[in-house]
């Protein structure tokens, strides 16, 4: 109920940090799930009417459609299941709820399903990680890897990973070439990171992946001038620009090492 967080919401408060520890919730994530908690609570409080102050489904409901009209979307599924793992620490699960038991329910006004989503990812991730580490791949590669399946669990809405196929990798690569545009490396990168992740964290292949959307290469660009452009740009240039370009092209000296350049600095007795 409300009201015993309101007097003692230390006490609250703490018990719902060891249930989060309890559910393996990462501990930066901590701050974030608690915050969600007070704001459902607090809406709890303020916004619906002495009968209804209670922790009950119309209330969750009432609160992840108000989260929709201030398109607070992408942060739904994790208040979700913020409250919904407050629900679970209950003692003696004195609430009566069957809200988060059964995952049919309906939670907003256009009757959005959750069935199947807000789950938690947490085992996939150390999975994740300790087939990286046994494989002896660079950090750079579990940070790599972990950000891409990380973006790919919102894309989901944190869908059980016993329920993810190769549709839903499809569907994501695609949504990366065509919504965000991403380059081709990135996505090539996203789905070398998924096909690691089906392949040794879920045991899962993904089948055939030819129909997939790609992002095109930008054309090659080259970096470095050619000795005939080189000796055209500086034929088009005055004194003393010139001076300054033949110094850097011949000398390999950086910008500023150039304009420092002084009398003292040349050996003209020296014959080359």
């Amino acid at each position: 109920m409300y009201r015993s967080y309101e007097t003692n919401p230390t006490s609250i408060s703490s018990l719902y940090k060891q249930y989060l520890n309890k559910k393996a919730i990462p501990q930066k994530d901590y701050v974030t799930y608690r915050k969600w908690l007070r704001y459902y609570l607090d809406f709890c409080h303020k916004y619906q009417n002495n009968q209804h102050n209670q922790l009950n489904k119309d209330n969750i409901k009432y609160f992840m459609a108000k989260l929709k009209e201030k398109e607070q979307n992408t942060q739904r599924n994790q208040a979700f299941h913020a409250i919904s793992l407050y629900y679970e620490s209950e003692p003696a699960n004195s609430l009566e709820d069957t809200t988060f038991k059964n995952k049919n329910i309906n939670l907003s006004t256009k009757n959005e399903n959750f069935k199947s989503i807000n789950t938690n990812w947490v085992p996939a991730f150390d999975k994740l990680k300790n087939e990286i580490t046994l494989r002896h791949y660079s950090p750079k590669t579990l940070r790599s890897y972990s950000g891409w399946v990380s973006r790919f669990q919102d894309y989901a809405r944190s869908k059980d990973t016993k329920l993810l196929t190769s549709n839903d990798v499809k569907d994501y690569v695609t949504y990366l070439a065509v919504k965000r545009k991403v380059s081709a490396s990135s996505q090539n990168q996203a789905f070398n990171a998924l096909l690691f992740f089906f392949r040794h964290v879920l045991k899962n292949e993904f089948g055939d992946m030819k129909d997939i959307p790609r992002a095109k290469r930008k054309p090659y660009i080259p970096v470095v001038l050619s000795k005939d452009e080189v000796e055209t740009m500086i034929s088009n240039l005055t004194s003393p620009y010139d001076l300054v370009v033949k110094l850097l092209y011949g000398c390999g000296l950086r910008l500023f090492e150039c304009l420092n350049l002084r009398v003292g600095c040349f050996n003209f007795d020296a014959v080359y």
